[in-house]
């Protein structure tokens, strides 16, 4: 629930309000509140424990696609880095129409030279790209400006200078 500063309640109200701002309703966020899977950048969550409760929701809202980060978990997090190992864990009868797409991980020079990265994303492989008009940046940023318990100094550079604000690269899992 994103309670790693105790402020789970807030970073809730952040989600929904960033949500809202990019169209999604409040009806479709799920927040997942489990003691085993505490918000906190230095633990790594159960791969068993996690692939369930994600096949579970998969399961229960008939999804189809999910897309999450990959193993270098973009940033090094190791709460997004366990989200990709509990999505490639062997689930027995996890459903074979649910597609998983992984975020590209890049090195430092490329994650942080926003726009001048599309030359380069454009070449090398991918399963699927995209790339935001400057409308749609405004959006995500409007849309991040929403999670102000997280809007640390170095999250404001990263809205400005981050290829991850305008530019997407994935590959299936």
């Amino acid at each position: 629930s994103g309670n790693y500063y105790n402020q789970g309640e807030i970073r809730k109200k952040e989600l929904e309000q960033s949500c809202f701002l990019l169209g999604i309703p409040a009806s479709d966020v799920t927040v997942i509140d489990h003691r085993d899977l505490p918000d906190n950048p230095a633990v790594e969550w159960d791969t068993q424990l996690l692939a369930a409760v994600v096949l579970k929701h998969v399961e229960a809202n008939n999804i189809n696609l999910v897309v999450t980060f990959d193993a270098g978990g973009v940033s090094g997090h190791v709460n997004h880095i366990s989200l990709y190992t509990a999505l490639r864990y062997p689930v027995p009868h996890a459903p074979s129409r649910c597609r998983v797409l992984v975020l590209e991980s890049v090195n430092l020079f490329r994650k942080y030279i926003s726009i001048l990265d599309v030359p380069v994303s454009c070449l090398l492989p991918r399963d699927a790209l995209f790339i935001l008009t400057e409308e749609e940046t405004e959006q995500a940023r409007r849309a991040m400006r929403c999670h102000r318990s997280q809007l640390l100094w170095f999250r404001h550079l990263y809205m400005l200078f981050s290829r991850y604000m305008v530019i997407n690269s994935l590959r299936l899992l």
